[in-house]
This record gives structure tokens, sequence and C-alpha cells, in this order.
């Protein structure tokens, strides 16, 4: 079974988000839940190419629970990003419409598949 090796889960509240994540910095994230058996259910991965803090507070109140991870740079949050995107279905299994998008200004490709 696939692994996001994330930090979490937390519960998806600003306060909580404000508590754990408390430094300006790229990241990887994913998004949903915990179930009966207490595993963490993956239903969505993004990522923030600055600032994670930030964009976990646009989903408070759309998902339950967050597991994430900061990281040095946007290219590893992206590549993060694609992996677990990959791991966990794709569009198919998750609620991303699309495979991730590179950061801005960059030609990084995924890891995985190459886009």
């Amino acid at each position: 079974m696939a692994n996001t090796n994330l930090t979490g889960p937390y519960l998806l509240t600003s306060d909580k988000i404000d508590e754990i994540v408390d430094v300006i910095s790229p990241g990887t994230y994913v998004l949903g839940y915990v179930n009966k058996n207490n595993a963490f259910v993956v239903e969505y991965v993004g990522r923030s190419d600055d600032d994670l803090n930030d964009r976990l507070g646009d989903w408070v109140d759309d998902y339950e629970s967050f597991k994430f991870k900061i990281y040095d740079s946007a290219k590893e949050s992206f590549e993060k990003e694609c992996t677990i995107y990959h791991d966990f279905g794709e569009k198919e299994k998750l609620d991303n419409d699309i495979h991730p998008d590179r950061p801005d200004n960059s030609n990084y490709s995924c890891p995985v598949c190459g886009l």
C-alpha cells in the first residue's frame, strides 16, 4: 500500500494549520479523512511553492484532515506532489482534475511520468 510519508493527520482548521505549519515555506499536502480503521484516506494532493500555511487555509471547510511536509524548494514540493498523485490513483481516484502543474517559470518535469 502506498504511503505519503507526510506528517499528520491533523484536523483541517485555521487554528490547527497556524499551530502546526508555523513557517512560511514551500510544502506538499494531502487532504482527506481518517476512516473507521483509523487509516488516513487521501482524497486530494497539492502543494504550495512559497507559503504552505496560506495554501492550506484555502481548504478549510472543504476537507476534514490534512497531512503535510515542508520543503526547501518549490521543485522538491512539486516532485513530492507528483509522486503522491501517481501513487494514489491520479485523477481516477483523487479529487484532482489534472496532473500537478509545474511551478511558475520552471521547466521541472514529473519524476514519475515526465510531464
